[in-house]
């Protein structure tokens, strides 16, 4: 099949892309929808069988739940059966942006999207388009992330197509992903809500509105045999490059020199901006300042990404604090490695 790509115009028209799109969702294709976080893999939702081609084209286990993405607040009703007020009072203050919420599915919402579960992740992505190609398809798009499963996610068209050329419909090109991780995962069915996957809304921010927020053990560990994943990125390993992974978390001046003294030939790193001079004459990509978890978090991807154009035989990676964004960005580098991490010593923030 010849994937057909759509450039999205932010100063002008786009009626094309917008009708093509969703023509193409409401045939039950597959279209690549773009948003602030990541690239999404989108199907009609509601459409059990066009939601059972995005689990083929990515390779994806059928057992791991998708989230439907809306354009805005008031289709919550359309996808789910109960919708408490704190979930409207979080649509209203984040939305559209990176938070998923968790709740009960209405009964149009097939086991294909839920995994399932008799509950269903909903977002509302923060990119225009995307939200206008919902309104014109007039379906909730269920969209995972448009990688092959397992593989790092995709933060441009460019990394959609080295994954999905000729297996989908189409692609919508609308421009790099302005936060690179994938959505926060808050689950409104637990008491108190319980953060299922650190994403691109900080915890903080949620803790204010919310209150006390538990973390689900699959945060911070793999999940065990017979576990079910109440929604997208909890069980099976993800994010990872070709190379193996091993992450090293601590101060970071500690865990650049842990890297530096234990680096063997034909390895490389993913490191901090101030630590790339340790390491000349190695296959590196720079993660930003380690102060700057905004830029981490937009180069995670790519960093674990562009080793699978080179020979490493495996990776290091510093490991940012889990504060702010950093909880995401370490989530991901560890779900990289399967959740081998070294611990190299010196002051972290939070687990």
């Amino acid at each position: 099949m010849e994937t057909k790509v759509y450039q999205w115009n932010p100063t002008g028209e786009n009626g094309e892309a917008v009708a093509g799109a969703a023509a193409v969702l409401r045939s039950g294709g597959l279209v690549a929808i773009p948003t602030e976080t990541v690239y999404g893999l989108g199907a009609d939702g509601l459409n059990g069988a066009a939601v059972r081609r995005i689990f083929e084209a990515k390779g994806r286990p059928q057992d791991n739940p998708l989230i439907l993405h809306v354009p805005d607040g008031t289709w919550l009703d359309r996808c789910c059966a109960a919708v408490p007020p704190l979930a409207r009072l979080l649509a209203e203050t984040f939305w559209p942006g990176p938070l998923t919420m968790i709740l009960p599915r209405a009964a149009c919402v097939p086991d294909e999207t839920t995994g399932g579960l008799d509950t269903v992740g909903v977002r509302c992505p923060d990119h225009p388009i995307t939200r206008a190609i919902i309104t014109a398809a007039d379906t909730p798009i269920a969209a995972p992330s448009a990688n092959t499963s397992g593989r790092p996610s995709c933060t441009t068209a460019a990394d959609v197509l080295e994954d999905m050329d000729g297996k989908i419909e189409a692609v919508v090109d609308g421009g790099s992903c302005i936060v690179g991780v994938e959505s926060t995962i808050l689950d409104l069915t637990a008491f108190p809500p319980r953060l299922l996957r650190p994403g691109g809304l900080p915890l903080e921010a949620l803790e204010k509105v919310c209150g006390t927020i538990a973390l689900d053990p699959a945060v911070t560990r793999l999940m065990q045999p017979g576990e079910q994943p109440k929604a997208p990125g909890m069980k099976y390993r993800h994010y990872a490059p070709k190379a193996p992974v091993t992450v090293v978390s601590g101060a970071p001046e500690r865990s650049a020199d842990y890297i530096r003294t234990h680096l063997s030939s034909g390895e490389g790193v993913i490191c901090f901006e101030e630590f790339t001079p340790l390491f000349t004459g190695v296959s590196v990509q720079s993660l930003g300042l380690s102060t700057d978890k905004d830029e981490q978090a937009r180069r995670v991807f790519d960093a674990l990404r562009a080793f699978d154009g080179t020979q490493v035989a495996a990776i290091w990676a510093q490991c940012p604090d889990t504060a702010g964004l950093g909880l995401a960005v370490a989530n991901r580098l560890k779900k990289a490695a399967g959740f081998h991490v070294i611990d190299a010593g010196g002051e972290e923030a939070r687990p």
